[in-house]
């Protein structure tokens, strides 16, 4: 994927998580408009996806549109090879699904490589030749750019963070610091401290931000949940660093709400775990562009498509 001069035309970006779809405008890399909206799953979740699209063409008036979906993709960027988010969407021609939009044309991505592309031109990897970026929320996934292009893997899978082995007996990442994962961990063991602030959150209500203003207010329990997955993202962080000595290592998602109370030890363990020399000529950053980043990035990738 050549890093091609962006279009000056405006294009939508669209992304859609297990909850929620995203949009913005972009025109020669910068964001003109935004839009949310909730995804239910008592109606289609492609219906649902098609007419936000539609709300978007209407209402920002824009050509090409790159869809972000939390899948694999395939080299088409048509089909849905597999979602373990929205089942619905796996093994299905999105594009095809969505039906006509205008004449616009529609192109699929990956979640994690729209917003890895999104931050490498305009975010926190502007100015670096690679970058690996990271995001951390409903799943955990990766993506590499390697001097100015989205780098695939021999079968077009790379970047599968999530799948990375960070404790013994082989319990994965993703099993550790996704956001589901991390409210689980945290609501099992907040009942052992009953001075947290947590321990009087109800059944079911705990939610990645309650964790995150918890630390921030001084919560020792919630600051200690978000150290140790730090720490087990760290682990992660090294391979990446042992693997490649790449030059920055981007990291997003909703965890990141929390700033230094989890990036420190992220970058502690990483030192820790890494090859000193290529621990020492990477950048570990915080990404920039927040939950717009797959949005973003999708309509950048449309408009060089």
């Amino acid at each position: 994927m050549s890093n091609v001069k962006p279009s000056a035309n405006a294009c939508i970006g669209v992304e859609i998580s297990s909850s929620a779809m995203r949009a913005v405008s972009v025109a020669g890399n910068v964001v003109t408009n935004t839009a949310a909206a909730a995804l239910s799953y008592k109606a289609s979740v492609v219906e649902q996806l098609s007419a936000f699209i539609d709300k978007c063409l209407a209402d920002f008036g824009a050509g090409s549109i790159g869809v972000a979906v939390p899948a694999l993709v395939g080299s088409g960027r048509r089909v849905v090879e597999y979602s373990t988010h929205i089942a619905e969407l796996s093994g299905l021609d999105l594009v095809a699904s969505l039906g006509d939009k205008g004449g616009s044309t529609v192109t699929i991505y990956n979640d994690a490589n729209a917003a890895g592309w999104a931050e490498y031109h305009i975010g926190a990897g502007s100015g670096s030749r690679d970058m690996f970026y990271a995001t951390l929320g409903t799943g955990v996934g990766g993506s590499f750019i390697l001097n100015g292009e989205i780098w695939m893997g021999h079968g077009g899978y790379a970047g599968e963070f999530g799948y990375v082995p960070v404790r013994e007996g082989g319990e994965r990442l993703e099993d550790i610091a996704s956001t589901a994962n991390i409210i689980r961990r945290t609501r099992s063991r907040v009942n052992q401290d009953s001075t947290s602030s947590l321990a009087e959150v109800p059944e079911g209500s705990l939610t990645i931000s309650m964790i995150v203003e918890a630390a921030k207010a001084g919560d020792d329990f919630s600051q200690l949940m978000l150290d140790r997955t730090g720490n087990y993202i760290g682990i992660a962080v090294a391979s990446v660093i042992n693997l490649l000595n790449i030059e920055r290592v981007i990291i997003g998602g909703e965890i990141m709400e929390a700033g230094e109370l989890i990036l420190d030890p992220i970058i502690e363990t990483a030192r820790k775990r890494s090859f000193l020399p290529s621990f020492e000529t990477t950048q570990i950053l915080q990404g920039e562009l927040g939950e717009d980043a797959a949005a973003i990035g999708a309509a950048m990738l449309a408009g060089l498509s």
